[in-house]
C-alpha cells in the first residue's frame, strides 16, 4: 500500500491532470483535446489524501477567505443606511433630488472599480494574489473611513471615487476561492463565498445604522463630544475602515498564497505562458459570451435594486416609498442579507446538486418579476393605511424574495465551468467583475433618477421606475434560455436522477 501511494503522488506531481475527476481544477474542461485520459483512482481503503468529496475542499483556507470576503460589502453596503440623510444634510438638496445624488455616488465608486478591476487582475497574476488582497482591503478601508469625514457633496464623491481605486479583493477573492476548488466541490465552496458575501450585508447596513450620527441617537457622551457633533457620520465610517484594516492583518496571517508560480508548488495543470490567451480569444471560446451576457443582465436587476431601495425605504408614503427612518432602513437591508445568505447555504447547493445550475438560474428569473411587484404593492398598502398588516408581513416577504439572490452565484459558476483552463481564470474574473463594475457605474444613477422622476412627477403613481424593472426582469426570464450546455453544471448528467427539473 505505502509503494502504491508513492506511486500515485508522484504520478500526481509529475502529470498533473491525472487523477480522480472530482480533483480536477475549477476550470479545466475534462474533455479538452488536451488532456490525456483520467486514471483510475488507487484501490484500497479510502484515507484523507484519496478522499474526492468534500474533504478535499481546504476548510481553513475557505473560513479565512470568507473572512476577507466581509470587508467589501460590509463598506459598500455600510453607508446606504444614511447616505441619503447625510446628502440632506451636507449638500441641503430637495427631497426629490436625493435619490439621484445617491446614485451617482454610487456610480462614481463603479466606474473607477470597473477601470481598476483588470488590472488588479494581472497584477495578482504577476506578483500574487495575496500582496494584492492585501493591499486593496487596506485602500478601501482608509477610503471608506474618510468618507465620514466628508463636509461637502464634492469630498463624498472624492473619497467614493477613491474607494473603487481598490476593487482588487472580490477578483482576487473569487480567483483564490476557485483556485482552492474543484468542479464537484465549487457549488459549496462559491455558496460559503456567498453567504460570506450577505453576512457583509447584514453587517453594512447594521453597523452603518446603528453608528450613524449617535450625537442625536444617543446623546450622552457622543452629544458632548465635539467631534461627533461636527462628524456625525464619521463614528460609522470608523469603525467599518478599523474592521477592515483587522481584516487586512488577519490576510496577511493566516491566508496563504495560491498562485502557483508563487509558491513551491508547480504551475497549476502545468500551464505555462503559452497557455495564456488575450481578452478577444478568451471571449471567443464556447459559451463564454453568453455567459457574461446573462451576467451582465442579472447585475442589471441586481443593482437597479439595491440603489433603489435606500432611497425607497427614505421616500415618504405619499410620494411612493416607505417612509422609515435610518434605523428601520438598516433592519430591512439587514433582514434581506440575512435571508440571502441562508438561502445560499441552506438551499442554493442542494438544488444545484439535485438539478444544475441552469435550473437556479431559470428559477430565479422566473421568480425576479413577483419580487419586484410586491414592492410597490407595500406601498399602496401603507397608503391606505394598513400599516399592522404591513408590518406583520412585508419583513417576511423581503425574507422570501431575497432568494433571487442565488443567482448571483449560480452565474459565478457558470463562469468557472465555461472558463476554457486553469490559467485564464483570473483574466476571466477579472473580466466579468469589470463588466459588473461597468454595469454598476450607470446603472444605479439611472435607476435612482427614474425613481426621482416617477416620484417628483407622480408618474404611474410614483411607481414608473417599478414598472420599467419588472419589464426588464420578464426579459430575464427569456435570456435565461440562453445558458449553454457547458455552463448547465449538471454533476449527475451520466447518473440517473430522481425527479425531473422544476
Amino acid at each position: 500500500m505505502s509503494s502504491t501511494r508513492e506511486d500515485s503522488q508522484s504520478a500526481s506531481e509529475a502529470t498533473p491532470l491525472l487523477a480522480n475527476a472530482s480533483t480536477i481544477p475549477v476550470g479545466t474542461s475534462a474533455d479538452e483535446e488536451d488532456v490525456p485520459a483520467l486514471a483510475p483512482t488507487t484501490s484500497g481503503p479510502v484515507t484523507a489524501e484519496t478522499q474526492p468529496a468534500e474533504d478535499q475542499i481546504p476548510k481553513a483556507q475557505i473560513f479565512y477567505l470568507c473572512c476577507a470576503r466581509l470587508i467589501d460589502p460590509i463598506a459598500f453596503f455600510g453607508i446606504f443606511p444614511f447616505v441619503n440623510q447625510m446628502i440632506f444634510d451636507i449638500g441641503q438638496v430637495p427631497e426629490a433630488r436625493v435619490g439621484f445624488y445617491a446614485g451617482l455616488i454610487e456610480s462614481i465608486f463603479s466606474v473607477v472599480a470597473m477601470c481598476s478591476t483588470i488590472p488588479w487582475g494581472r497584477l495578482a497574476d504577476r506578483i500574487g494574489r495575496k500582496p494584492v488582497l492585501v493591499f486593496s482591503i487596506i485602500g478601501l478601508s482608509i477610503c471608506t473611513a474618510l468618507f465620514g469625514l466628508s463636509q461637502s457633496l464634492v469630498q463624498m464623491f472624492l473619497t467614493r471615487c477613491s474607494a473603487g481605486l481598490f476593487a482588487g479583493s472580490v477578483v482576487t477573492i473569487r480567483t483564490m476561492m476557485a483556485e482552492n476548488s474543484t468542479p464537484k466541490t465549487q457549488a459549496r465552496v462559491f455558496s460559503y463565498f456567498a453567504f460570506a458575501s450577505n453576512v457583509g450585508i447584514f453587517l453594512g447596513p447594521v453597523l452603518g445604522g446603528a453608528l450613524a450620527d449617535p450625537a442625536r441617537e444617543y446623546g450622552g457622551v457622543f452629544k458632548r463630544v465635539y467631534f461627533f457633533r461636527e462628524y456625525p457620520y464619521a463614528l460609522a465610517t470608523c469603525v467599518i475602515g478599523i474592521f477592515g484594516l483587522l481584516s487586512a492583518l488577519f490576510v496577511l496571517v493566516f491566508v496563504e498564497e495560491t498562485l502557483k508560480s508563487k509558491t513551491s508548488e508547480a504551475p497549476l495543470n502545468g500551464s505555462s505562458k503559452s497557455e495564456e490567451m488575450s481578452i478577444s480569444e478568451l471571449v471567443k471560446c464556447p459559451g463564454v459570451a453568453r455567459v457574461l451576457f446573462l451576467q451582465c443582465h442579472i447585475m442589471v436587476l441586481a443593482f437597479s435594486f439595491t440603489a433603489v431601495m435606500p432611497v425607497f425605504y427614505f421616500t415618504s408614503i405619499k410620494k411612493g416609498g416607505y417612509g422609515l427612518d435610518p434605523f428601520w432602513i438598516s433592519v430591512f437591508m439587514a433582514l434581506g442579507g440575512l435571508a440571502q445568505a441562508m438561502w445560499m447555504l441552506a438551499v442554493f447547493p442542494w438544488i444545484q446538486r439535485r438539478w444544475s445550475t441552469g435550473t437556479v438560474i431559470r428559477l430565479c428569473a422566473r421568480a425576479y418579476p413577483f419580487f419586484f411587484a410586491i414592492l410597490p404593492v407595500y406601498n399602496a398598502i401603507l397608503r391606505q393605511g394598513w400599516s399592522n398588516f404591513f408590518w406583520a408581513t412585508a419583513p417576511v416577504m423581503s425574507m422570501i424574495g431575497a432568494g433571487v439572490a442565488m443567482c448571483f452565484t449560480a452565474i459565478q459558476l457558470a463562469i468557472n465551468d465555461v472558463n476554457p483552463k486553469p490559467a485564464t481564470l483570473g483574466t476571466l474574473n477579472s473580466v466579468a467583475l469589470a463588466l459588473t463594475s461597468g454595469i454598476r457605474s450607470f446603472s444605479p444613477a439611472l435607476f435612482t433618477t427614474l425613481f426621482a422622476i416617477g416620484v417628483d412627477r407622480h408618474i404611474l403613481a410614483g411607481y414608473f421606475v417599478w414598472v420599467i424593472m419588472i419589464v426588464i426582469a420578464v426579459g430575464f426570464t427569456f435570456d435565461a434560455q440562453l445558458l449553454p450546455a457547458n455552463a448547465e453544471g449538471r454533476l449527475d448528467k451520466q447518473e440517473s436522477t430522481e425527479g425531473s427539473e422544476p
